[in-house]
């Protein structure tokens, strides 16, 4: 039982489950917010055109079913925002990522002075046996 708590402490603590367990958090929190923007901000505006306060008020009657479809319409409106934004987000990233890489190398450090002699001194080896 330790071994196996051991195990999934260093599962959990790795920096790509904290990664993804922030990135969760930050979804949901955004998810509220883009939810907020289309059912008190777009919806009301298109409803002005569709002479409905919102699409959620967009349903008919089958057999005593009630066939919601604006619920439906508002849901894919959601996610095309929020597919919308998560793709700029990743295109952001693409762009800097690309940034960093395209960055030219440090050039490499002087040679020290210990280096730069026995450079000298195999050089000079060198033409001695060419002699």
């Amino acid at each position: 039982m330790k071994k196996f708590l051991q195990e999934f402490k260093a599962f959990a603590m790795r920096g790509n489950v904290m990664d993804l367990a922030v990135g969760v958090i930050v979804g949901g929190a955004f998810s509220a917010i883009t939810t907020s923007l289309i059912n008190d901000i777009i919806m009301p505006f298109i409803g002005i055109f569709v002479s409905q306060a919102s699409f959620a008020d967009l349903y008919f009657y089958v057999n005593g079913a009630t066939i919601t479809y604006g619920n439906f319409i508002q849901a894919v409106l959601n996610f095309i925002i929020m597919a919308f934004i998560v793709f700029c987000m990743v295109k952001a990233v693409n762009r800097l990522s690309r940034k960093k890489e395209e960055a030219p190398p440090p050039p490499p450090p002087e040679p020290s002075a210990e280096e730069k002699l026995l450079t000298e001194i195999r050089d000079l080896l060198r033409e001695q046996k060419k002699q």
